[in-house]
């Protein structure tokens, strides 16, 4: 192929690279990212603010996927699940998924320099993070976990973006984020239990079973829904965000009772694939509670 090909070859391949990232899963910690944006800035921040935080949520969306394609693209072949993913499928190069995540780095600490010298400074220590959680599960049972605390740093990373400094009130929303994400991780990897057991990879349900298992996401949930009521009357929001959050509350309610441990097959119910839309809710309502 002629160099001149490339970027036209580049251009039709444009479907896959944006699959393999699965960016419409963008939509469950872009909202909170925003989030942390518009709770520090007490509303909308200036223009030039909100750009440079979706270019560095686009950044650092495509490194952390991008790279946890490649890390885990060897299992992922050999997994039923994964099997049809773009790497295993051969839709993609792994240089083409390397170069991905090269390129989501090189926006994400662009964008971060843009803000302010502290976002720049927490930049690179993100960066490591949203990389290297991916090794996690090889290692330790907390992988579910760490991973719920690698969709945290959207909002800690927006809020510091608009203050120039990190603060409790955004921690306790990362904090949130972080018991809700990994309260869903460990719902999903439920349904890997038994290859997981086979080729010696840990999660939450491989340690504790299932039963326990979903007591945990139960138990992680409720701290999130806890966790955002605190913060919403630890920062004196009206009632418009409460009815962001008693939305939200009624879908990990509903969750609860609708996936059972004996019954794995409604995780792929629509339902579950689209319930990053609330926190879209949330975010509307949150706007509300700032501006009327």
């Amino acid at each position: 192929m002629s160099v001149a090909a490339l970027p036209a070859r580049a251009l039709t391949r444009v479907p896959y690279y944006l699959a393999s990232i699965r960016v419409w899963e963008s939509l469950f910690a872009l909202p909170f990212a925003y989030m942390g944006m518009v709770l520090a800035a007490g509303g909308w921040p200036r223009l030039s603010t909100f750009i440079w935080i979706t270019l560095a949520m686009a950044g650092a969306r495509t490194l952390a996927m991008s790279a946890n394609r490649y890390i885990h693209r060897k299992e992922d072949a050999i997994n039923p699940r994964t099997a049809n993913r773009h790497l295993p499928k051969g839709l993609l190069k792994p240089w083409e998924v390397a170069l991905m995540a090269a390129v989501g780095l090189g926006v994400f600490l662009f964008a971060a320099s843009q803000l302010n010298p502290l976002a720049f400074a927490l930049a690179p220590v993100a960066a490591v993070y949203v990389v290297l959680y991916s090794y996690a599960k090889y290692h330790t049972w907390t992988c579910n976990l760490l991973l719920g605390w690698s969709l945290a740093i959207a909002p800690i990373g927006a809020w510091v973006a608009v203050t120039g400094t990190l603060e409790p009130q955004a921690v306790l929303l990362a904090f949130a984020v972080a018991t809700w994400a990994g309260g869903f991780d460990i719902l999903y990897t439920c349904s890997d239990y038994e290859f997981d057991g086979k080729y010696g990879i840990h999660s939450i349900p491989r340690r504790f079973g299932f039963k326990n298992a979903f007591h945990i996401t139960r138990g992680l949930h409720f701290l999130s829904a806890v966790s955002m009521l605190a913060l919403g009357l630890w920062m004196g929001l009206n009632y418009f965000y409460y009815i962001g959050w008693a939305f939200a509350v009624s879908l990990l309610v509903f969750e609860s009772g609708f996936l059972k441990p004996d019954d794995l097959s409604k995780l792929n119910a629509p339902f579950f694939k689209y319930n990053s839309g609330v926190s879209m809710l949330h975010l509307g309502f949150t706007i509300l509670a700032l501006v009327v």
